[in-house]
C-alpha cells in the first residue's frame, strides 16, 4: 500500500473538505518533500526549508508512518533507511545534532567547538538528539517484529550514548565546549563555552533545549526524563536483541541514577504545588517554564514518561498552560504555548498539537483541532510558529516536523472518537 493511499483512507472520514485536505498534504509532506533516498538503501531527510538532517526532527518527522510500516513499502523504506543513515550520524560525532546529505562541510563551521567531520551541519549538544533515533528504532522494532535494522552499528551507537551520558553526569570532566560569535546569547554557551555551572544531581547535562537555544540551566528536565524512557529500551534492545546482559545492566543503573536525580532536583512548588521544573543546576535554582520544542514538560505522556493523570503532570500541565509560563500566549485567533526561540506572542502549532495529544477531553482536542484549521494562514500546511491576534504572520513555511505532529493528531482523534466531529 502507498502512503498516500493510507492518507485518502483516513482523509474520507473527515467531512471538513479543508481539514481533509490539510491532513493529506501533512501527512505525506515528509515523503514527498524532504526524504532523500540514497543508493545504499539509507535515507537523508531533512527539516524542510534547511538543507541539514537533524536527528530529533527527522525522527519526528516520519513518526506518524511507524504504525504503516508492516502494510506500507513506502513507510518502511522511509523508517529503515532513516535508521541507517542516523546511526552513522550519531557514530561520526554524537555530540553533532545536525548533518550534511554530503562530506561538503557546509553549515556553521565557523562557531568554535571540535567538529570531527564535513559531515557535521552543526554541533550543538542536546540530549534529545540521541533519545529520537534510539526511539524511532526500537517503536519500529516493536511494529514490524524483525531487528535486521539493529546491526553491529547500532550496537556500537547505543554503547556510545550510556558512555556520552555517564560522562555528562559529570559535565566539569567533559571535553564539550560550544562558542559561537556575533549572535544571540541563545545561541551559544557561556563561561567559556561550557555553559552555566552545575553540580553533580545524578541527572546528564545538556547544552541546548531542543529548541536549538541554550540552556539556561544544564539539566533540562524533559530531556533527562526522555533518556530515561530510552534508557529502558536500550535496556531491552541490549537484552533480547544483543543478548549483552553488561550494556542492559549499565543502561538500567544509568536509567535509575537520572531518575533519582529528577526526583531529587527537579521538583519544585508553584502555588503550594508539586511541579516539574523546566531546567536547574542542582544548587537550587529552578527554571519554571515550558518550551514548545519536544521533549517538553507538555509532552511527557507523549513520550512514555507518564500517564497523563499523573499528579505532578497534572499540576505542571496547569502551570505551563497559563500566564505561569512566561512562553504561554493568549490572543484573538489562539491560545498556546511558544517558544523564546520566536518573536513574542507567537504560538507553536506542534504544542498545540502536542496539548491535543496528551489530553483525555474530546472537546478540548477538537477545539485544538479547530483552531490548527483556522491559523495555516491559508497555505493547508502547519508553519513554526504564528502570531496569536494574526495567523497571516508566520514563522517558517516549509517545516515538517509541524506536519508530522498535525497529520499525528488527527490519526489519534480520528482512531480513538471515531472522527463524528470533523
Amino acid at each position: 500500500m502507498k502512503l498516500n493511499e493510507v492518507a485518502q483512507q483516513y482523509a474520507a472520514k473527515i467531512k471538513d473538505e479543508k481539514l481533509s485536505k490539510m491532513f493529506v498534504q501533512c501527512f505525506m509532506s515528509t515523503f514527498d518533500t524532504t526524504a532523500k533516498f540514497e543508493k545504499d538503501g539509507s535515507c537523508f531527510v531533512i527539516t524542510g526549508d534547511i538543507p541539514a538532517m537533524w536527528l530529533r526532527d527527522s525522527s519526528a518527522q516520519v513518526n506518524h508512518y511507524i504504525p504503516f510500516a508492516k502494510v506500507s513499502e513506502e513507510a518502511y523504506r522511509i523508517i529503515f533507511g532513516l535508521i541507517c543513515r542516523q546511526v552513522g550520524c550519531i557514530l561520526t560525532d554524537p555530540y553533532a545534532n545536525a548533518f550534511n546529505r554530503e562530506a561538503d562541510g557546509k553549515g556553521q563551521t565557523k562557531d568554535k567547538t571540535d567538529y570531527k567531520s564535513p559531515y557535521v551541519w552543526e554541533r550543538k549538544y542536546e540530549i534529545d538528539s540521541l533519545c529520537y533515533p534510539v526511539r524511532l528504532a526500537y517503536r519500529f522494532w516493536k511494529e514490524v517484529g524483525e531487528t535486521r535494522h539493529f546491526t553491529f552499528e547500532f550496537h556500537k551507537a547505543i554503547t556510545k550514548i550510556i558512555e556520552l551520558w555517564t560522562l555528562e553526569q559529570n559535565h566539569k570532566n567533559s571535553p564539550y565546549f560550544f562558542k559561537r560569535y556575533f549572535c544571540p546569547k541563545s545561541d551559544t554557551l557561556s563561561h567559556k563555552g561550557k555553559g552555566t555551572p552545575v553540580a553533580y544531581t545524578g541527572m546528564t547535562w545538556s547544552g541546548f533545549r531542543p529548541s536549538d537555544d541554550a540552556c539556561e540551566y544544564g539539566y533540562l528536565v524533559p530531556s533527562n526524563m526522555f533518556a530515561v524512557v530510552v534508557l529502558g529500551y536500550i535496556s531491552e534492545i541490549a537484552s533480547d536483541v544483543y543478548k549483552d546482559l553488561n550494556l542492559s545492566k549499565k543502561a538500567l543503573e544509568l536509567m535509575s541514577e537520572i531518575q533519582q536525580g529528577i526526583n531529587t532536583f527537579a521538583i519544585a512548588r508553584f502555588e503550594d504545588k508539586d511541579v516539574y521544573a523546566y531546567e536547574t543546576d542542582g544548587y537550587g535554582n529552578h527554571n519554571l517554564m515550558d518550551d514548545a520544542n519536544v521533549p517538553s514538560l507538555l509532552s511527557l505522556p507523549y513520550l512514555g514518561y507518564c500517564a497523563k493523570e499523573n499528579k505532578i503532570y497534572r499540576n505542571t500541565r496547569a502551570l505551563i498552560l497559563s500566564s505561569g509560563n512566561p512562553y504561554y500566549y493568549e490572543g484573538a485567533s489562539a491560545k498556546g504555548i511558544g517558544s523564546p526561540h520566536t518573536p513574542k506572542n507567537h504560538i507553536w502549532p506542534i504544542s498545540l498539537c502536542m496539548q491535543g495529544l496528551t489530553s483525555n477531553s474530546e472537546s478540548e482536542i477538537l477545539d485544538i483541532i479547530h483552531t490548527l484549521r483556522n491559523t495555516d494562514a491559508g497555505t493547508n500546511y502547519m508553519h513554526e510558529s504564528f502570531h496569536k491576534d494574526n495567523p497571516e504572520k508566520f514563522t517558517r513555511e516549509w517545516f515538517s516536523w509541524a506536519n508530522t505532529l498535525f497529520a499525528e493528531l488527527i490519526i489519534m482523534y480520528l482512531d480513538e472518537f471515531e472522527g463524528t466531529e470533523l
